[in-house]
């Protein structure tokens, strides 16, 4: 590793980082900033030269790096890395004693001390996903990290940190042995398939297990649901599992279609049974308006933005007006699963999106549940962004 270098922080950011905050902003930095290498180890100090924290320099589209210690006398280390990622296996023992429930996060960055890195494992094969190519220069340490910790078939990972912050194609295998793809995973019972070699996703979005499981056990049963921005239709597979009477996917991505119908036939569910549709979900909800079809249940779980070639959504300005289109299709006492991943703005926000859009078109709703990440992603209020997921359950009453 590179020596340490210290950077000034102004005045004014003093006093987060002194509260433990863990992201370097660009705009908290006096000097020097675009002279580092990546990975290099950074000391932050204040403009007397006091310390404050240090960490490693790596650019993503949050910042400029994270911070790693607030103690002066902590050294950056192998040994620093394997104590974190240790922490965090024995933080998750109970879900490696779960038959049930055999995928889940095992390392979710600053929440668990590192940021820019996470780590989810798939029964027996640990993923590792990169943010910043200065957290890839400790690549060595974390695996060895995952080595001296944890029991393991094989080690796959993902970068995410091209020049527009995506994912950069490869094989993504690193040690151990190689999956045979799909690997059958279980959530709560129910199956997935997961393809680790395969681009920037694996199949499922491992944050929405509590809200699956939900939707599964109490809404499902016997009701008409449309899952919007499908993706691999979990949503709809547990919905079916649930006893829906119908389920309705659509996602604009044309692999869309046999990854969902993958995902109903390893639960034993033949996908002719069900409705799978490629086509833009604004164009859906025209066409569901025009059909006059109504559902009893609508799932809303769009990207934080997406770009189709007449559309262009942004969670913080749109999710309005999307749950418009929603309500007018769900039938009355029916329920709307309104969903975000959207770090930008908190769930009093939200719930204001949902109450305007009601407003707006003179209807009436009942708040039924509400939910953020599971345990497994675990979060540190130093840094309220991480904890980016909203999910509310709403009743529409008329």
């Amino acid at each position: 590793m590179n020596k340490e270098i210290n950077l000034k922080v102004k005045q004014k950011y003093v006093k987060d980082y002194k509260a433990n905050f863990p992201l370097i902003s660009k705009e908290s930095i006096l000097n020097g900033k675009d002279l580092i290498d990546e990975g290099t180890i950074i000391k932050l100090v204040d403009e007397r030269n006091n310390f404050i924290g240090k960490g490693y320099y790596g650019k993503q589209n949050k910042g400029l790096g994270w911070i790693l210690s607030f103690k002066e006398n902590e050294k950056i280390s192998p040994q620093f890395f394997e104590d974190k990622i240790k922490q965090a296996i024995n933080d998750r023992h109970q879900f490696y004693h779960n038959p049930d429930t055999t995928a889940f996060r095992v390392f979710n960055g600053e929440g668990d001390g590192i940021g820019g890195l996470t780590i989810d494992y798939f029964d027996g094969f640990y993923l590792i996903t990169w943010y910043s190519e200065g957290i890839f220069q400790f690549k060595d340490w974390v695996i060895q990290a995952i080595e001296n910790t944890a029991k393991f078939k094989g080690i796959y990972q993902k970068k995410r940190f091209d020049t527009k912050g995506q994912y950069i194609e490869e094989d993504d295998f690193v040690m151990g042995e190689r999956g045979q793809f799909p690997i059958i995973v279980k959530e709560n019972g129910v199956n997935f398939a997961i393809y680790l070699n395969d681009g920037a996703m694996v199949g499922v979005f491992l944050d929405q297990r509590e809200i699956r499981k939900l939707i599964r056990d109490k809404y499902a049963y016997e009701k008409s649901v449309l899952n919007t921005f499908s993706y691999t239709g979990a949503f709809s597979v547990f919905a079916a599992v649930g006893g829906a009477s119908k389920t309705t996917s659509v996602d604009l991505a044309n692999r869309s279609l046999d990854k969902t119908k993958e995902q109903f036939l390893v639960n034993g569910i033949d996908p002719t049974t069900q409705s799978i549709i490629v086509e833009d979900v604004f164009h859906y909800f025209k066409y569901a308006v025009k059909k006059n079809l109504l559902f009893d249940m609508v799932i809303l779980d769009p990207p934080s933005f997406a770009r189709s070639k007449k559309h262009t959504f942004s969670a913080e300005k749109d999710y309005k007006n999307l749950l418009k289109e929603a309500i007018t299709i769900t039938e009355n006492n029916g329920v709307i699963v309104a969903s975000t991943n959207c770090s930008t703005f908190g769930m009093s926000k939200f719930k204001g999106f949902i109450d305007t859009a009601f407003k707006e078109l003179g209807g009436q709703y009942k708040l039924m549940e509400e939910f953020s990440l599971p345990t497994d992603f675990k979060t540190t209020k130093q840094f309220k962004e991480g904890n980016y997921l909203k999910v509310v359950f709403i009743r529409k009453v008329k």
